[in-house]
């Protein structure tokens, strides 16, 4: 390991005391309820917390890879849907700035072994992120190909020991009128909330997200926490989380809750499940700088994850339990 003196040591590489601190308290918290997974998972340093933008991630290669071209960083930052920031999709990135991502905390509820508030650099510092690279599928038939920086959100979810009778866990997201001056002009009724059964929760590829691009989250992608559940419609990967919830009963979601009929529960990206106001059969591919000339692609059932997923479902009628 190099050592460097701290007299070669920039100013601003120095982690401030009172971020040190904060992190001290979030770390002690976090191991409380480790259980038997222990302090060795954790990484013990928390690295420029108070730097504002976009800061670099420390990664690790993943076997998660897609060999299709990726889209640009500038599209995936420009062309995004967060209504709290706008219905137009170059909305969030003009207005998300008025966002705060630090401090943040994320409440842990419900039927859990031990609800608790962590804070987001204990969970950043967690373990080891991951660089991988997935298909992202949005409802309005346009995907991406993006490099997300996370891990599975089944490793947070086995430190924090749900209890047995807890069978879908729910995401709330921030709904802060202050922040988000748009917030409810939407006719989304905040704040928003999504859900996921356990087993689905569990798979390895769900990813508790804190990047993309090896950069921690711009504000119009989700920062500082969200989730990444590739195999499903973008609106069901919940944004600026700020309380995770386990329950026994499937928890309301905003979607489902304003039309079940084109927003189900499940919406698990399924190209022979149309939308009512249009197909799902094929999608615009926003691998360059431009929409104008996105190539149309056709859908892949569970976007391309069938062989990891479709076990989930078997039995079930995947039009009805859209």
């Amino acid at each position: 390991m190099l050592i460097r003196s701290s007299s070669n040591i920039p100013s601003s590489e120095i982690t401030p005391k009172s971020t040190y601190d904060a992190y001290r308290r979030d770390r002690r918290s976090f191991l409380a309820g480790l259980g038997a997974m222990g302090a060795a998972a954790m990484l013990p340093a928390v690295a420029h917390a108070d730097t504002p933008g976009l800061t670099r991630l420390k990664t690790v290669s993943s076997n998660y890879k897609l060999s299709e071209t990726t889209t640009p960083e500038s599209k995936a930052q420009s062309y995004n849907n967060y209504y709290e920031f706008g219905t137009d999709k170059g909305d969030p990135s003009r207005n998300a700035h008025t966002m705060h991502v630090r401090p943040w905390a994320v409440q842990v509820e419900g039927l859990v072994a031990k609800p608790q508030t962590i804070g987001i650099d204990t969970l950043i510092n967690y373990r080891p992120l991951e660089d991988r690279t997935y298909r992202f599928r949005c409802v309005e038939a346009w995907s991406m190909v993006i490099p997300w920086n996370g891990y599975p959100l089944s490793e947070f979810i086995k430190a924090m020991n749900p209890l047995p009778s807890a069978k879908y866990i729910q995401f709330i997201s921030l709904a802060d009128k202050a922040q988000m001056p748009l917030l409810g002009e939407s006719g989304i009724n905040p704040p928003y909330s999504e859900g996921l059964r356990m087993d689905e929760a569990m798979n390895p590829l769900t990813l508790l997200t804190f990047g993309s691009y090896g950069e921690t989250l711009a504000n119009q992608q989700g920062a500082p926490i969200r989730v990444i559940v590739p195999w499903k419609y973008g609106f069901k990967s919940p944004k600026a989380i700020v309380k995770i919830r386990f329950v026994k009963d499937m928890p309301p979601t905003t979607w489902n809750d304003l039309d079940a009929q084109e927003y189900g529960f499940y919406s698990n990206v399924n190209p022979n499940y149309d939308n009512a106001r249009w197909s799902q059969a094929h999608e615009r591919r926003l691998d360059s700088a431009s929409s104008l000339f996105a190539k149309t692609v056709p859908t892949l059932m569970f976007n391309g994850y069938q062989d990891q997923v479709q076990g989930m479902y078997a039995g079930m009628d995947l039009r009805k339990n859209y």
